[in-house]
């Protein structure tokens, strides 16, 4: 005994499973925006330098000091200055994913918080340059531009 079979019911349920597929996906497609998104950061960094300017002492080793007038918490970073270098700018605060950073002596990573604060940068145990700097408070806005059609 012979038993045929068509293709035409298997093609036809093929077709019906993907067209519930796309139907399906239809129906929990994400809605459309119906406005232009944006998102938006601000991060205040201070640039602090030292340079031995006519190159004297070689190699050396810088200890920059940020002091917040507010809380009298101090934040410290030592840079090994090379030879033939002279100097170094550094960045207060720093990513500490950096790893050369602005810490505190418990290891607290130095933030851009508003507020007065005094640095000095000492060499050979020696106050050399210093100064003062504000960080301003930040707001950030976020404009809505017209609603798609």
């Amino acid at each position: 005994m012979q038993t045929f079979t068509s293709a035409l019911p298997t093609r036809g349920l093929q077709l019906l499973r993907v067209a519930g597929l796309l139907l399906v996906m239809l129906a929990f497609r994400p809605a459309t925006a119906q406005a232009q998104t944006w998102m938006v950061s601000t991060d205040a960094y201070i640039r602090l330098g030292v340079m031995d300017k006519y190159g004297a002492l070689g190699t050396y080793t810088a200890k920059f000091v940020v002091t917040s007038e507010s809380t009298g918490k101090e934040y410290i970073l030592v840079k090994d200055i090379e030879k033939g270098q002279n100097g170094a700018d550094v960045m207060y605060p720093a990513d500490p994913l950096n790893g050369d950073y602005f810490k505190s002596e418990a290891g607290e990573a130095a933030k851009s918080t508003p507020g007065r604060y005094i640095w000095a940068c000492m060499v050979a145990g020696k106050k050399v340059v210093g100064g003062r700097f504000e960080f301003p408070t930040t707001t950030n806005d976020v404009t809505v531009v017209e609603k798609r059609k």
